[in-house]
């Protein structure tokens, strides 16, 4: 595979025919569409297309004028050595370099050139003499889909993965220009479920007046666009799904609106402004009663009102069975530091459970009824952040499998199994295991075999589930570089969850 090229937000701007066969009105089109992709401040690529009109026409309909297609490629005939003349100009502009090519010639012209990007058309997208050669020339490929069934695209995914080939993938509706009830925005997540890993995006033939599409398909998790371009003048007339200059930049602008209006990926931090206006809306903790130092304050030793002042507690924080740290007389607000008598344990427990059980959820992963699950804390649960797992042994018989998961940024220490053999695969997220000094940074599907006696030791950086499959797991076979693990009873440093189906049916008390 060549390097690795990074599809994400980038613009792909069609010239297509409406060069219209003239070498100085392509131009023209190239530097507007650089001026305005410029002034968006996004990331774009001209693109052609070629093709070998005499050998890609059939000599029957050389020359004819009742096809239109035949008509219109022969019509607006640019020659290679043109092309070759634009690729500079298209440089110039700060874009990159592309071209779809609809015959086996046109790739070879296109490494000749040495084009940035490859882009297959729906058209040929199933067209497997064209898809083979270009799988061979090791250059960055788009691919639209337009009307390819879901068991066609599931054999492209697969030859292009089988390649090598660093691809991505478009959704395509081919009508000229599509109407809105047509254009199925929705196939975008559809793909991105499917295609786990594969850049997505969207080829568009809409109105060039439609602006919300586009922020849609944004949001839908498009991150890829592409728009046919070109200029009005005296003779010519864009066609009816061709973006002018002035369309492009609306367009554009729409894009980044969208992009602005979603945010980050990540759920970021509130920022102060917004907690301040809702603690303003919060009701405090208030005692019902005069409180002594000490006492074990039940929900009927309170009530809860607002204005909640700053340093006291909120309702939300309150637990039945708290300690009053000092005196309260009737109707003063509980200080926000109250302590807290429930088992820190269970409480530090059902945090752990939550976010397993949110990992779970993003990941698509469902639990048998029966599984057993443990917490590993090497170093105490007080610790569980830094160091440790969470264990979910699904069968143990002569083979066993677990799912195992790391929440962001923890770390297993090194340890190895007599007995047990066992195989890693991981299914979310990322993990860098070390065995036997040896580190291998695994991808999702990528597998691992840990053989009895190696020394072995992982940590993630974003969270991870990874699948354990191995011979019979004993309580009693896992042997740690730490001396101060070593010496701790296994009970010390496991914490088994019971009852834990109600964690993730939503019925566990708060």
């Amino acid at each position: 595979m060549q390097n690795e090229f990074h599809f994400k937000d980038i613009f792909v701007y069609d010239l297509a025919n409406n060069h219209q066969g003239d070498l100085d009105h392509a131009k023209a089109v190239i530097s507007e569409v650089g001026r305005v992709n410029s002034e968006a401040g996004v990331r774009g690529a001209l693109k052609f297309q070629f093709r070998q009109l005499d050998s890609f026409i059939h000599p029957d309909f050389q020359g004819r004028t009742d096809h239109k297609y035949v008509k219109r490629f022969s019509e607006t005939r640019l020659s290679m050595d043109e092309f070759r003349e634009l690729v500079p100009v298209v440089q110039d502009a700060g874009l990159l370099t592309m071209s779809t090519p609809f015959d086996e010639e046109s790739v070879d012209l296109i490494c000749d050139m040495d084009l940035d990007i490859i882009k297959i058309a729906s058209c040929s997208a199933n067209d497997r003499p064209l898809i083979e050669k270009i799988a061979l020339v090791n250059k960055p490929v788009i691919v639209s889909t337009a009307a390819l069934r879901i068991d066609e695209i599931d054999w492209l995914v697969n030859y292009l993965e089988a390649k090598r080939v660093n691809f991505a993938m478009m959704h395509c509706v081919a009508v000229y220009p599509t109407p809105d009830e047509d254009l199925q925005l929705d196939q975008v997540r559809r793909l991105r479920e499917r295609y786990r890993g594969i850049e997505i995006g969207w080829s568009t033939h809409e109105d060039p007046d439609n602006t919300s599409a586009i922020q849609i398909a944004y949001a839908l998790g498009a991150r890829m666009f592409e728009r046919h371009v070109g200029l009005n003048t005296d003779t010519t007339k864009l066609n009816a799904y061709s973006s002018t200059p002035d369309q492009l930049t609306a367009w554009l602008a729409a894009y980044n609106a969208a992009r602005s209006m979603i945010g980050a990926g990540e759920r970021p931090p509130a920022k102060q402004k917004e907690l301040q206006t809702l603690f303003e809306l919060k009701r405090g903790t208030f005692a019902r009663r005069a409180l002594t130092a000490g006492e074990t304050v039940n929900s009927e030793d309170v009530f809860f009102a607002m204005p909640c002042a700053e340093g006291s507690m909120t309702s939300g924080e309150f637990r039945s069975g708290m300690i009053a740290e000092r005196d309260y007389a009737a109707n003063e607000a509980l200080s926000a530091g109250t302590s807290d008598d429930a088992s820190s344990d269970e409480q530090l427990i059902y945090q752990i459970m939550l976010q397993v059980r949110g990992m779970f959820s993003e990941a698509g992963i469902n639990i048998n009824e029966d599984a057993s699950i443990e917490i590993s804390h090497h170093y105490g649960l007080n610790r569980f952040r830094e160091f440790g797992a969470v264990l979910v042994t699904c069968i143990n018989r002569d083979y066993a499998k677990k799912l195992v998961v790391q929440l962001p940024r923890q770390k297993h220490p090194y340890h190895f199994h007599k007995r047990k053999e066992e195989t890693f695969q991981l299914l979310y997220g990322d993990l860098e295991l070390t065995k036997d000094g040896n580190c291998v940074a695994m991808r999702p599907g990528d597998t691992i075999l840990v053989e009895p006696n190696s020394w072995h030791k992982f940590h993630t950086l974003e969270g991870c589930i990874f699948e354990e499959v191995s011979s019979t797991s004993f309580d009693n076979d896992s042997f740690y570089e730490d001396p101060k693990i070593a010496a701790m009873e296994r009970q010390d440093r496991k914490t088994q969850v019971n009852h834990w189906i109600s964690y993730f049916r939503g019925n566990r008390a708060l």
